[in-house]
């Protein structure tokens, strides 16, 4: 759950001592593994489960994180994340052996049934999903940051770094994201089931190089993260998301290399863990600090185990896919994990099971058969292959061991099945568990559909019917209900519109009701190109915008019509532009008014279109055949 006490470094003479710190803590872990200090004879897994929290009626974020945990004091697995709308679950580690999987999959549910009774009473419940489908833009302005001293020392950290002016989203899918926005909290869109391995130090090097290897199938064949507000993008947006929410650079004319915090690797492992803790202090800038009491060396010096707090604080900053991680057990003995972070939250528990399942009996297997993978494969082809499984997910087709190809599907068949249940029978695991947790991923690649193939199905049929938002909201409610079923993701129908028992149209916002896919002209356009583009595209409402996208004015069919009317469409008559007859101040609304406000804005002014409009910048445009559409589902729900 990282490091709650830290801040910003107040001076340079505090920074200096954090550094020097962090480097003695480098010295230690390199003196305990030179020494056999760490615990070797005992292999055990551990999870964290995220998830967000959303509004029982609405289907919206419900920022109310800290409530809930006001009425769970008592419990110390459920914390904070970074975002009111999110919380977390740390389960207990548990040796890799006999029914772990079992126990763990058990003492997750057992979690969030305690979770959903402490909800209730705040009207909000909770969704495993890796991201919310019905997250919007503005909930993740900064006043939804969980109010703890970490995440805004983080935030603020994240923003000192900033070389550009904002940060940048920038994702093409079946739809196409490019958005900016002021503050990391982009991050809080993502919720994982992060999977621990111990290892033994010996093993580390060759586990960590597997660990590589096996992101881009095992993700590929988990991916449940698919729709970013409201447009469809990579099968597992989260990969690119976390990147670029905690993105400082920005794009320039050299070609300087700077790499993001958030981060694959830069190459295969070759001597021990101490290589990415070197690596990761020389690459990232130290951001965070802590009041570390501790002389992580006098300890080593005393026989005593350090608990290394500034290497831990600074590795809780920089974000790899696998991540290597330091701890102390309760026996007093330290050892050596590594932490899948690829594992998107959801679709169901029985889902992030199998999900374990498969990688940690891979990780497991594929040791006991291969000896060093770096002879297999080559590092460009895992890197690469990470990127299509994100990008494309279950449809990816990968760069395999001897430079082979094959699809995500096949090898999840036919060779990694077979490792992961050869290396859960080398653990001593139940067979039934075996069975059942494996039993699920080959049913999802037999059948090819996993969350983000259910969800791109679902979502693409369902706006087909309905508005973007209720369309959003039926599918959310529809996870909500199979999660809450446990039926494994592969067997559940897609959802119908019917589905939604109460759609709450009333609270919509306009920035969730308007269209954004606009034709436009400028002011020097000819009247007779638009009257063209709007029988072209049969639309009523032509805005009218400069060479920056701000709003100039607004030419309507009444206007041509009267046009026409009074010139004639004779070719010897002058030619006229858009500013002759346009309306140089037509009414306009900003994103954030409610679907109500538009409404009464329109009917004051006897009009049929309001324009969107941010800061000038034209954004959206609403028209009465919006409203016919949402009045129209609502006749029909209330007939039903």
């Amino acid at each position: 759950m990282g490091e709650q006490k830290v801040s910003l470094p107040s001076d340079q003479q505090n920074m200096r001592r954090f550094v020097k710190n962090l480097l003695n803590d480098v010295k230690a872990v390199e003196y305990m593994l030179e020494h056999g200090w760490f615990e070797d004879d005992v292999i055990r897994i551990g999870a964290e489960q995220e998830m967000c929290l959303i509004d029982k009626k609405t289907w919206k974020p419900a920022p109310v994180a800290m409530e809930a945990l006001e009425k769970m004091q008592q419990y110390g697995w459920v914390e904070t994340e970074l975002a009111k709308f999110n919380l977390e679950i740390n389960l207990a580690p548990k040796l890799f052996q006999g029914d772990c999987l079992r126990a763990l999959e058990q003492e997750t549910k057992d979690h969030l049934d305690v979770i959903r009774e402490n909800l209730a009473p705040l009207n909000a419940d909770l969704l495993l999903t890796g991201i919310l489908p019905t997250l919007r833009k503005w909930d993740l302005d900064l006043h939804n940051l969980t109010p703890k001293k970490r995440y805004h020392a983080l935030i603020e950290a994240i923003n000192s770094q900033l070389i550009g002016n904002s940060f940048e989203l920038r994702l093409v899918g079946i739809d196409e994201l490019l958005v900016k926005h002021d503050s990391p909290l982009l991050e809080a869109c993502n919720t994982s089931f992060q999977v621990h391995l111990q290892v033994r130090p010996q093993d580390f090097v060759k586990m960590y190089n597997i660990s590589q290897a096996l992101a881009a199938p095992v993700m590929a064949i988990a991916a449940n993260s698919p729709v970013v507000f409201g447009k469809r993008l990579w099968h597992e947006s989260r990969i690119a998301l976390f990147q670029q929410a905690l993105d400082t650079r920005t794009t320039a004319y050299h070609m300087r290399e700077r790499s993001p915090r958030v981060i694959f690797g830069t190459g295969w492992m070759n001597e021990s863990i101490i290589e990415i803790y070197k690596e990761d202090i020389a690459r990232f800038r130290v951001l965070l600090s802590a009041d570390v009491e501790e002389d992580s060396l006098l300890k080593i010096y005393e026989k005593k185990v350090p608990k290394l707090r500034a290497l831990q604080v600074h590795n809780s900053t920089v974000y790899r896919w696998n991540r290597p991680c330091y701890g102390v057990g309760d026996n007093g003995k330290p050892h050596l994990r590594i932490e899948n972070r690829v594992l998107p939250a959801g679709p169901t528990v029985a889902d992030e099971m199998a999900n374990a399942a498969l990688w940690l009996g891979a990780m497991e297997g594929m040791a006991s058969i291969v000896d060093d993978i770096r002879t297999q494969m080559s590092w460009e082809d895992a890197r690469d292959n990470f990127s299509k499984a994100a990008r494309v997910g279950i449809d990816s087709a990968f760069s395999w061991f001897n430079d082979g190809k094959i699809g995500a599907c096949e090898l999840v068949l036919k060779e990694l099945i077979p490792i992961a249940r050869q290396g859960l029978q080398n653990r001593g695991v139940d067979t039934q568990d075996i069975d059942r947790y494996l039993g699920i991923v080959e049913e999802r690649a037999k059948r090819h559909m996993n969350g983000a193939r259910w969800q791109l199905r679902a979502y693409t049929s369902l706006i087909k019917e309905v508005n973007k938002d209720e369309a959003l909201c039926v599918l959310t409610a529809s996870m909500k209900k199979h999660q809450l079923e446990e039926l494994p993701v592969h067997q559940w129908p897609l959802p119908k519109v019917e589905d939604l028992d109460e759609y709450v149209a009333s609270k919509l916002l306009v920035d969730e009701f308007m269209e954004t896919d606009l034709f436009t002209v400028q002011k020097d356009d000819l009247i007779e190109l638009v009257a063209e583009m709007m029988e072209w595209r049969n639309i009523r409402y032509m805005p009218v915008e400069d060479t920056k996208g701000n709003l100039s004015g607004l030419v309507n069919s009444r206007l041509l019509i009267k046009h026409f009317v009074n010139y004639g469409k004779l070719i010897h008559k002058k030619s006229m532009m858009v500013k002759d007859i346009m309306i140089k101040e037509p009414v306009t609304i900003k994103p954030n008014a409610t679907i109500v406000e538009a409404v009464q804005l329109m009917n004051k002014h006897q009009i049929g279109c309001l324009l969107v409009v941010n800061e000038g910048e034209l954004i959206g445009m609403i028209t009465e055949t919006e409203f016919l559409r949402v009045s129209n589902r609502l006749i029909e729900r209330l007939e039903k």
